[in-house]
């Protein structure tokens, strides 16, 4: 397992276009701090990002695991990059004339995917807690520790995307079409929403209960935009008789959901390139 993680980090570590985009994506987490120093007039009113809670424990679990995944699509690149190279570059087929199979080949893939997901998921959980101990209003630990799932939800979230890249970087052979049909995806499930929820379903949820099946929604499930749970948004909710009944947890189904898709990518890509004449 070492040797084929450390096959992989090679390839990566020596392509000056993906390094350059994993060390853009760990600086750009780091720029979750500078919304602390945000400050915004409004006339004789001054709104302070920091003041507002956004850092408060255990709501920075919430807000920092959905911002940051928000950048995922610079590690995306990374992804369907690595695999697209391997074609362009004749490393597939080397490595496996040098004995490895193809199996060993997906798993060093998978278990790349894997790193860069729970890597990100540590450097997040590290940058939370200094962010949060140096401005959160509530720092007992039970507090602070509380609403861990969002790291989980998180990692999870980013390994199924991720397996997914890795699925279409060997599907289509080429980054740039990869990640072109990354955005047709979404595009199509945006179609099947509107189908769903106005032509099929229009008076009921079922094209909600539907859509929770499909791959970039269920992995979209696991963490819902959290700024609506800020109590000013709540406050000008109320005000204007805006009543918000939103469910903001993790759940395990959603999990579960994505880790079936997760493993599906995998298998899929195995059996894709197995049936390929390299």
């Amino acid at each position: 397992m070492k040797r084929l993680i450390a096959i992989e980090l090679q390839k990566v570590w020596k392509n000056k276009a993906s390094r350059v985009l994993t060390l853009i994506y760990f600086i750009l987490l780091c720029f979750i701090a500078l919304i602390a120093s945000i400050k915004f007039n409004l006339g004789n009113f001054q709104l302070h990002l920091a003041e507002m809670g956004i850092f408060n424990f255990p709501y920075i679990w919430h807000f920092n695991t959905y911002i940051a995944s928000l950048l995922k699509f610079f590690l995306a690149i990374v992804i369907v990059s690595m695999m697209a190279n391997e074609y362009s570059y004749g490393t597939l087929k080397q490595n496996l004339i040098d004995g490895l199979s193809k199996k060993e080949f997906i798993m060093s893939k998978f278990l790349t995917v894997g790193l860069f997901a729970f890597g990100s998921t540590v450097f997040l959980f590290v940058l939370s807690l200094i962010l949060g101990f140096s401005f959160s209003s509530y720092t007992e630990l039970g507090i602070a520790f509380s609403d861990l799932d969002y790291l989980l939800a998180y990692f999870v979230k980013l390994a199924g995307f991720f397996s997914f890249c890795l699925f279409l970087g060997i599907l289509v052979k080429r980054s740039a079409f990869a990640i072109g049909f990354l955005f047709v995806w979404w595009v199509i499930e945006n179609i099947a929403r509107g189908l769903l929820n106005f032509q099929i379903f229009p008076n009921s949820d079922y094209g909600e209960k539907v859509m929770q099946f499909f791959p970039l929604e269920a992995m979209a499930n696991l963490i819902k935009e959290p700024f609506s749970r800020l109590s000013v948004v709540k406050t000008i909710g109320n005000q204007i008789g805006v009543e918000n009944l939103k469910d903001y947890g993790v759940h395990w189904y959603s999990i579960l959901i994505v880790v079936v898709w997760t493993i599906i990518f995998v298998i899929m890509s195995f059996k894709l390139l197995q049936k390929r004449d390299l």
